[in-house]
């Protein structure tokens, strides 16, 4: 799990309403997740939410074409919601909220976190900076 990203996922909690966020890769396994989360329920909500990223996307003919690019999912239950995007190439953003949260807001900031996500994981760590060879 990277560390240093739990301080961006956080930031999703500022929406009134938003409960957890947790970031992981498209076989399923945890890349970072908000900080008051255990690792353990951040696991299974991972693997699971692997599954129903690939079941979504295997629904694009549903729109009347398969090549269709899946964007985001949405369930809701009766306490609350999860929303799923895609977090860049590989990568997949979750977050689950009360049922009261706004959901433009809540849409947006993840929107807003995929950006800044994106540029942390595509970003090379920078390495012996000012040693010369």
């Amino acid at each position: 799990m990277n560390d240093d990203l739990s301080w961006m996922l956080d930031s999703a909690l500022e929406i009134p309403g938003a409960l957890h966020a947790v970031l992981i890769s498209a076989d399923g396994l945890l890349m970072a997740r908000t900080q008051d989360f255990g690792k353990d329920d951040a696991d299974r909500v991972a693997a699971a939410m692997s599954g129903v990223q690939s079941l979504s996307r295997s629904l694009a003919f549903f729109c009347e074409d398969a090549t269709q690019k899946w964007r985001q999912t949405l369930v809701e239950f009766d306490g609350g919601w999860v929303f799923l995007i895609s977090a860049g190439e590989g990568a997949y953003l979750g977050v689950s909220a009360s049922p009261e949260v706004d959901m433009a807001d809540i849409t947006f900031r993840m929107q807003q976190l995929v950006g800044q996500l994106g540029k942390a994981l595509t970003t090379p760590p920078r390495e012996n900076l000012g040693v010369r060879s």
